[in-house]
C-alpha cells in the first residue's frame, strides 16, 4: 500500500529512551534513573507555579521576557541574547536545526548525551564520535575529527551520562582549536552542581564569541523537571537565527514564573548542592572498596554516578536485581555502555539503601 515515506537520517534515529519510573511488574520504588532533585522544588517555585496555574486561558508571554531578564541578572548577561525553550533539549535541537543539515558533520563524544545524535539525525547531517579519554572528554581526538564539512561540536560539561567534567583549560582550548564557522555549543545541565572555582567559563566564552552556544536548564537543581524549562545564551547572530525555528509559547505561564521564583531561591540550591556533594562523594567511595568485585565509580562533578561493573556480576543483572529489591537506576546499553548503571543521588535513605543492595547482590555473586 502507497503511504508517505519519512525522510532515511529520520529512520536512523533511535528513539530517546527515558528512565524507567516504575518497575516492570508496575511497582512504584525508589527511582534513581533520572538525576532528578532528591529535596523535590524550592516552595517559593512552587508557590509561583501555583499562582501561575490562574489564567490558563490565556496564552504565555511568547517572548518570556521577565525569565529572560531574571536568567541574565543572575547571570550577568544581555536578556536579548537568552533563548528558552521546552527543557534544554529543545536548545540542543534549535543549534542543530539552525546551523547543520544534509552533507555537514557533527561532533560528539563517545558516551555522550544521547540528544545530541537525535539532533543530529534528526536534520540529515551526520554525527561524528570523538573518542573518549576513560570515560572522559578527548579534546585532542575532538580536534582531530574537525573538517570543512563539521558544524557543531556538542560537548556537555559535567558529561552525561559519565558526570566526568573538562576542565576550564580544556574548554578554551577546544574552542581556541575550532574554526569560527563552527559552533560549540557547551551543554551544562549539571553546572550548578560544581563549586565556584570549577566552573569552566562558558558564559564569559559566550559573552565574547561569536560561535559559542551554552545551554541550562531548571529540571535538575532547581527542581522543575516536570515543567521542561531550559535556556541557552549565545551571540546575537546565533540567538537569532534559534528564534526563527523555535515553536511559539514552548513554555507555560506557571513555567515561567517557577523558574524566576527559583533562580531567587538561593537557599535551596545551596541545600541541594550540599546535599549531593556529600552523598555523591560518600557513594563513590563505597563503590570503590567495591573493586575486588570488580566496580568502579567513574569520578563524578554531576548528581549521578556511573558504577561500572567489570567483574562476575554484569550491570544487567545489577540492574534487574536492584529493581527487584525496590530500586530503578540507568542500565544504558543503548549509549554504548552495558557494562554501566547510572544511580542519580537520591535521598540520604535511598542512597544508603542502594549502596546496601548493590553491596549484597555482588557479594552474593562472588
Amino acid at each position: 500500500m502507497n503511504a508517505p515515506i519519512p525522510k532515511p537520517w529520520i529512520m536512523d534515529i533511535a528513539p530517546y529512551v527515558p528512565g524507567k519510573s516504575k518497575t516492570d511488574d508496575g511497582r512504584t520504588v525508589a527511582k534513581l534513573s533520572s538525576n532528578e532533585n532528591p529535596l523535590g522544588t524550592a516552595p517559593l517555585a512552587r508557590a509561583a507555579f501555583e499562582a501561575g496555574r490562574a489564567s490558563l486561558d490565556r496564552y504565555p508571554d511568547a517572548g518570556a521576557a521577565k525569565l529572560r531578564e531574571a536568567i541574565a541578572a543572575r547571570h550577568g548577561l544581555d536578556p536579548a541574547r537568552v533563548i528558552y525553550g521546552t527543557g534544554s533539549d529543545e536548545v540542543l535541537h534549535l543549534a542543530a536545526g539552525a546551523f547543520a543539515g544534509p552533507g555537514d558533520e557533527v561532533i560528539f563524544v563517545r558516551y555522550g548525551f544521547a540528544v545530541y545524535e537525535i539532533a543530529t539525525r534528526r536534520v540529515g547531517a551526520t554525527p561524528v564520535i570523538a573518542p573518549d579519554k576513560d570515560y572522559a572528554t578527548d579534546v585532542d581526538a575532538i580536534l582531530s575529527l574537525v573538517s570543512d564539512r563539521t558544524r557543531l561540536v556538542f560537548v556537555a560539561n559535567p558529561n552525561n551520562p559519565t558526570g566526568t567534567f573538562a576542565a576550564r583549560e580544556d574548554i578554551a582550548r577546544l574552542h581556541a582549536g575550532l574554526p569560527r564557522t563552527v559552533l560549540l555549543v557547551l551543554d551544562q545541565a549539571y553546572a550548578e552542581y560544581l563549586t565556584p572555582d570549577e566552573d569552566d567559563h562558558g558564559l564569559e566564552m559566550a559573552r565574547e564569541a561569536a560561535n559559542v552556544l551554552v545551554t541550562r536548564t531548571f529540571s535538575k537543581i532547581y527542581g522543575l523537571a516536570a515543567e521542561r524549562i531550559g535556556w541557552g545564551y549565545a551571540s546575537a547572530g546565533i540567538i537569532d537565527a534559534m528564534h526563527r525555528i523555535r515553536a511559539p509559547f514552548n513554555v507555560t505561564t506557571a513555567g515561567q514564573q517557577a523558574a524566576i521564583a527559583a533562580l531567587a531561591a538561593e537557599d535551596f540550591v545551596t541545600a541541594s548542592r550540599e546535599h549531593n556533594a556529600r552523598w555523591r562523594g560518600w557513594f563513590a567511595d563505597q563503590i570503590d572498596k567495591l573493586g575486588n568485585a570488580g566496580l568502579r565509580a567513574v569520578p563524578s562533578k554531576a548528581n549521578f554516578v556511573l558504577v561500572l561493573f567489570e567483574g562476575p556480576v554484569s550491570a544487567e543483572e545489577a540492574y534487574k536485581a536492584l529493581m527487584e529489591k525496590g530500586y530503578i537506576v540507568r542500565w544504558l546499553p543503548g549509549q554504548g555502555l552495558p557494562h554501566g548503571l547510572r544511580v542519580s543521588i537520591g535521598t540520604a535513605e535511598e542512597t544508603q539503601g542502594v549502596l546496601a543492595a548493590i553491596r549484597e547482590i555482588v557479594g552474593a555473586a562472588g
